[in-house]
This record gives structure tokens, C-alpha cells and sequence, in this order.
């Protein structure tokens, strides 16, 4: 049975991680600040500010939660610009992901997936993107001191790699977390379509989130890839057609869009994570 230590459990997208890797046969060690409101797995409270209390639990030093461990996913951080300061933002969650890289390195962990975000595209996009669907071909271009601290993670990440050939590090560019209460909201946004532009109307379910990160262990290439995750529609009724000629009338389209499919496109991830989201909102309400 695999090993997985998860930093950040205890979260929205966390809780559905844990439960995704115990039901699918992992052995799942979760480490927070916080206790998860339904524990499924063991938690340690540590703060993974402190390099030696990461370090001692990646290197399995936690009296009985020991590991070693196969894999290693980094979720913990402060999850959303305008939450604090942006120097407490980047302070927190730039070393924190340093900390965790070296922590592995350390332990000889070289499966490592953690979250990155879809913001790193360059949201809210009060600059139009390049073109639709968005994907990883073009450049990062971080608008918050939050976002900017993501790509810090991924240039972080790709150089970890750089050093260590064998390692693999999976960076999930997660968009919107949802949770299946929060779908009621969803038949509003059609009124304003504004509102929800910021991310080009995207959303990823927890529970398709938790399917990305447990194909990003799965995954056997190495070094570093970063990958869009999102649900395979949008968050609207209305037509793309409409959407984009109304909100964003000069951004050229990559391809012929569908009707309600996702403009933050998850093809990279469904060919090398063999990513394939389950669910939908539009089941739900």
C-alpha cells in the first residue's frame, strides 16, 4: 500500500483529497494546523512555516505517524488573494512550498503534486487573455501578490527538478474549488456575466480536484509539468459564442468553441494525467 503524505487536508479541496486516496487504497497521513471536521485519515498538527517540523514529518519522525512515504502533496497555503496582506501572502506560501520541496529532497520523496492556480494565467483578466481557451502554451502573467507566489512555486518546482532528474513534480493549476452546496448559486450568474469573467466561467468540483491530484501521483514521467484543472464545462447556460462576444468581443478564439465547454482547457491534463472529471453542476441543481 503507497504512502501519501498531504499537506492541507483539512480544506475544502483537501477533504475530498483524503478521501479520494483512502478510497482508491492509499495509506494517507494528513498535516495541518487545522483537524479536518471529518477525520478520515490521521492528522499531525504542524506549522509548515518551520522547515524542521516539515522536514521531521516528511522524514517520517512523528512518532508513530511515521513514514517513508511514496508521495508527497502540497496543498496547505493561504488559498485566495485578498485574504491578508500580500507580504503576509507570499511570506506564508512561498516558503511554505520551498519547505516542502527540500523536505523531500531531503527524504528522497520524488513524487510530488501540489496546487498551483488557475491565476497564474493571468486573472481576473481586466487584461483580456491571449486567446480561448486558455491553456499552458503562453506565459504566466501572475496580477496578485498571490498569483505571482504561485509561479514562484512552479519556478521553484521546475529547478528542484532541474537538480534531481529523477524527480517529477506535478503542478495542478486548480481553478475555482466547488463543493456541491455551493451549485445553487450557479443559475444566477447567468444574469451578469461579468461576475464571473474574472476566471472565464470556470469551476473544478473538490471531487474532480481530488481526481487530478491522486492521477498526478499516478503519472510516471519526471521532471516538472504544470496542468490546468477544471471541470470539462463552464459555470453558465448561455453559449460561449455569447459569453466571449459580449465580455471579451477581440480575443481571438484557439478553436471552434462549444457550447458550454471549458475555456480554461484541461487537454494537457487529460493526456498526460489521463484526467477525466465525473461531475457537473448542472446535475446538481
Amino acid at each position: 500500500m503507497a504512502k501519501v503524505l498531504v499537506t492541507g487536508g483539512s480544506g475544502k479541496l483537501g477533504r475530498a483529497v483524503l478521501k479520494d486516496l483512502v478510497t482508491n487504497g492509499y495509506s494517507v497521513l494528513n498535516v495541518d494546523q487545522t483537524l479536518p471536521r471529518d477525520p478520515i485519515c490521521p492528522t499531525v498538527r504542524i506549522d509548515l512555516t518551520d522547515f524542521g517540523q516539515v522536514a521531521q514529518a516528511v522524514l517520517g519522525g512523528v512518532d508513530e505517524r511515521r513514514g517513508p512515504f511514496d508521495a508527497v502533496v502540497h496543498l496547505a497555503a493561504i488559498p485566495a488573494p485578498g485574504l491578508f496582506a500580500n507580504s503576509r501572502t507570499v511570506a506564508n506560501n512561498v516558503p511554505t512550498t520551498y519547505n516542502v520541496f527540500e523536505a523531500c529532497r531531503l527524504a528522497g520523496v520524488r513524487n510530488v503534486v501540489f496546487a498551483s492556480s488557475e491565476t497564474v494565467l493571468g486573472l481576473p483578466f481586466e487584461t483580456p487573455p491571449p486567446y480561448v481557451p486558455v491553456d499552458e502554451e503562453y506565459f504566466p502573467r501572475p496580477e496578485t501578490a498571490y498569483s505571482l507566489g504561485k509561479l514562484l512555486d512552479e519556478t521553484m518546482a521546475a529547478q528542484f527538478c532541474r537538480w534531481d532528474p529523477e524527480l517529477k513534480i506535478v503542478g495542478l493549476r486548480f481553478s475555482n474549488v466547488m463543493d456541491v452546496e455551493d451549485y445553487k448559486a450557479f443559475p444566477a450568474f447567468d444574469a451578469d456575466p461579468q461576475l464571473r469573467k474574472w476566471n472565464l466561467w470556470g469551476y473544478i468540483d473538490a471531487r474532480d480536484g481530488a481526481q487530478a491530484v491522486r492521477r498526478g501521483i499516478e503519472a510516471e514521467f519526471k521532471g516538472f509539468e504544470p496542468f490546468i484543472i477544471a471541470n470539462q464545462d463552464t459555470v453558465m447556460s448561455r453559449s460561449n459564442m455569447s459569453l466571449m462576444a459580449e465580455v471579451f468581443p477581440q480575443v481571438p478564439h484557439k478553436r471552434e468553441l462549444s457550447q458550454n465547454g471549458t475555456l480554461l482547457s484541461i487537454d494537457k491534463a487529460r493526456r498526460l494525467l489521463d484526467y477525466n472529471p465525473q461531475h457537473s453542476w448542472r446535475n446538481h441543481v
